[in-house]
């Protein structure tokens, strides 16, 4: 977003944990700034950076004196903080239940999905392991069905809006639909997929080029 900076966001833009807090930042039009780091910008093992994050990884932000690093954790933050209730579901079962979501791709979800990327899109064709991408990519199907069997019950995860739940989830979903794999689409996790990329924050930070 333009305008005057009100975060500095530290992380390349082709991360998917930097991804979900551009796309959470415009959702709510958070002014900020974001600096190249990681990846093939390196830096991020470097003394400065490590001093904001001991991790060496990204995203960072800084909000004034505050500095805040873990994705979903920054996800949680920016909404708190900046959300004035959006993004949030309105009932503290709701409220977990979007939350639940968000460790849910923490534990299930971003593992396969990182292995099986990694196999795929950063990893050479004569170096890639076809057991190794199998594996992932049947730990994906069955973490995809139970996305589906969500979106069977309502809209979007947490409910009938879009929330917090949605975003770390929706990351990996633009990398499943387009990533040069076998894969049978359940017709509620397409529709949800489809309804995301109407917003156009997705379009911009998550819709690029995957590398």
């Amino acid at each position: 977003m333009s305008g005057t900076a009100k975060i500095k966001i530290w992380g390349r833009k082709d991360s998917s944990n930097v991804q979900k807090v551009l796309w959470c930042c415009d959702e709510l039009s958070i002014a900020y700034e974001r600096i190249d780091i990681g990846g093939s910008f390196g830096r991020n093992k470097e003394k400065p950076y490590l001093d904001l994050n001991p991790n060496g990884l990204v995203p960072t932000i800084e909000d004034g004196s505050f500095v805040l690093w873990e994705s979903n954790s920054i996800v949680r933050y920016l909404v708190d903080k900046y959300g004035s209730g959006r993004l949030l579901p309105a009932t503290a079962e709701a409220r977990a239940d979007a939350n639940r979501w968000m460790d849910w791709q923490l534990t299930t979800l971003g593992p396969c999905m990182s292995s099986l990327f990694r196999g795929i899109i950063r990893t050479p064709k004569e170096k890639q392991n076809p057991t190794a991408i199998e594996a992932a990519l049947n730990q994906a199907r069955n973490a995809w069905r139970i996305v589906d069997g969500q979106l069977a019950k309502s809209p979007y995860l947490a409910g009938d809006l879009f929330t917090i739940g949605d975003i770390p989830v929706g990351v990996w979903a633009y990398r499943w639909f387009n990533l040069p794999i076998e894969r049978s689409n359940p017709g509620h996790l397409e529709a949800w997929y489809q309804r995301l990329t109407d917003r156009l924050p997705y379009r911009t930070h998550i819709m690029i080029p995957m590398t």
